[in-house]
């Protein structure tokens, strides 16, 4: 007997390989893996399930188990409360469902069934599929006439390969949907399409399509061809308008400063001092004028100068009388003060005398003397 021969007999006996199938299915959905088994019921006491996942990077981790008439089916954190047993697994049918099924879920499922001494495996590869995300459209060169355009369309995730497609949007009867005659696909990505020599009729609503085996996704872009000189219009208004915003606000900016300059002149002027000012002079005043005195004897009261001018002129009154009365002395138009004025003093009369003459004409002399004193 061969070997192969004892092998298969030892497999018989010990275990037997169930199901070995590929399963695929689009992420977020329901996925239910098949194990069927008949070794639960002579003796369920003794019953054991496990199902066992080997991921694609060759890690095994256990997903659920029944041992001990008790379930475990939150051994990982990846698929808490999203692994179940699908069916009365005590009855011969140990499926296992997961739900919403994610990319992470993907890997070889193992179900191992052993009661009594013998064991069934069944075996599931589980492949998660994961639409297009929505794609990008953009647009890359000159809108136009007689230029070159690049339409680029690309998804950022899903589940390789993914196909795209490139169409023109029908926006009115009539019009065609597919692209211009000059049209060039790049294959080595074909997300990319170029638009040759364009015309005003290649203006229109361009819709890409990103689709594997999970479902589809599209994004549009229009293109507006322009005319030359239409351009060189635009250019030249937009320009003329920049350059009259920025000539306002520069007026508007120098107005400004020359405000605030002027008033900044304003607020230091008082505080200037000049190097170049002179001192101020002084009033040089003759001795017994008038103004000898301060501003401010000049704007004495009236009585005090009133009474000044009466004395001055009883003064020279009386002097001219004086001198009059002196034959031998010299006529001068203004009285002398001091001890040259008054010349040598009389000889003093008796008492007697002195007395008559207060009596007569003669006593003016008196008085002079009396003003003299004061």
């Amino acid at each position: 007997m061969s070997f192969l021969s004892i092998l298969v007999l030892v497999s018989c006996y010990f275990g037997t390989w169930g199901t070995h199938m590929e399963i695929k299915k689009v992420a977020e959905e329901k996925v239910t893996l098949p194990c069927h088994h008949q070794l639960g019921l002579p003796e369920r006491d003794t019953l054991d399930i496990e199902w066992l996942l080997t991921e694609p990077d060759g890690n095994q981790k256990v997903v659920i188990t029944y041992s001990s008439r008790q379930v475990y089916n939150n051994l990982t954190e990846e698929q808490k409360g999203r692994v179940a047993f699908a069916s009365n697994f005590l009855a011969g049918d140990a499926s296992l469902q997961i739900e919403p099924l994610k990319p992470s879920d993907e890997g070889q499922y193992t179900c191992k069934v052993k009661n009594s001494g013998r064991y069934q495996w069944n075996r599931v590869n589980l492949k998660v599929l994961v639409k297009p995300s929505k794609p990008k459209c953009e647009l890359e060169g000159v809108l136009t006439e007689g230029g070159d355009l690049t339409l680029q369309c690309e998804s950022s995730s899903g589940t390789k390969p993914i196909v795209y497609h490139w169409q023109r949007v029908k926006e009115k009867e009539g019009e065609d949907e597919h692209l211009p005659p000059k049209s060039r696909i790049d294959y080595e990505n074909p997300g990319r399409v170029l638009l040759q020599n364009l015309t005003l009729s290649s203006s229109g609503l361009y819709q890409c399509t990103a689709g594997n085996e999970a479902g589809k996704e599209s994004c549009v872009v229009r293109v507006t061809v322009q005319y030359v000189q239409s351009i060189g219009m635009v250019a030249g208004a937009v320009t003329g308008i920049v350059a009259g915003a920025l000539l306002i606000f520069l007026l508007i900016w120098l107005l400004i400063r020359r405000k605030d300059k002027n008033r900044y002149e304003e607020e230091e002027r008082p505080n200037e001092i000049r190097e170049d000012a002179e001192a101020p002079k002084a009033r040089l005043v003759k001795p017994g004028s008038s103004s000898s005195g301060s501003r401010s004897s000049r704007s004495g009261s009236s009585s005090t100068r009133s009474t000044a001018n009466s004395a001055s002129r009883s003064q020279r009154t009386l002097s001219s009388e004086a001198a009059a009365a002196q034959p031998g002395a010299a006529a001068h138009p203004y009285s002398l003060v001091g001890a040259e004025a008054r010349g040598p003093e009389p000889k003093k009369a008796p008492h007697a005398t002195l007395s008559k003459a207060g009596a007569g004409p003669g006593a003016v002399p008196g008085q002079n003397r009396a003003f003299q004193t004061v």
